[in-house]
């Protein structure tokens, strides 16, 4: 057995440890940030077909002014916050998102790939604390269900 790379001999013993009450162990934790992508649903027809996806956020770390909030994104709206995100900051690299589809982009194992990565992408760059307290797009990205690019374009 190791504490730290270090065996333990018989002379070591580990430090004496309170029990924890069974309702401490399931308090909400001091910080926590939840963020999920799902259902995905297709609008529109022909040329003008598109799917979004709902963004759901719960946590209650002071730069998320809201401690649940729902908003439905497009796949060009993360396109656009990642353009954002890299403008911003040098000193953060910001992860891809998925590949575009070109061809069966609307086929349900398409969709949900592209849900999952979508949702890895923005689990990254929420769960920053650079992004989260340095960016002045990513919350209302996360969280405001009256945003638009143009509320939020970025002025050079």
């Amino acid at each position: 057995m190791s504490n730290h790379g270090r065996a333990f001999s018989s002379s070591t013993r580990p430090a004496l440890s309170r029990e924890q009450p069974v309702e401490d162990q399931y308090l909400v934790p001091e910080s926590y940030l939840e963020i999920e992508v799902r259902n995905p649903q297709t609008h529109g027809v022909g040329r003008k077909m598109y799917t979004d996806y709902e963004v759901i956020c719960r946590s209650n770390i002071p730069m998320f002014k809201l401690r649940q909030s729902s908003v439905r994104r497009r796949y060009s709206d993360f396109e656009w916050l990642r353009d954002q995100l890299e403008r911003e900051t040098s000193r953060v690299t910001i992860p891809p998102l998925p590949g575009k589809v070109f061809t069966n982009r609307f086929d349900d194992k398409v969709i949900e790939d592209r849900r999952e990565g979508l949702e890895r992408f923005l689990q990254i760059v929420a769960g920053h604390p650079l992004l989260q307290t340095g960016s002045r797009f990513l919350v209302p990205f996360i969280q405001d269900s009256a945003f638009s690019r143009d509320k939020y374009r970025f002025n050079y």
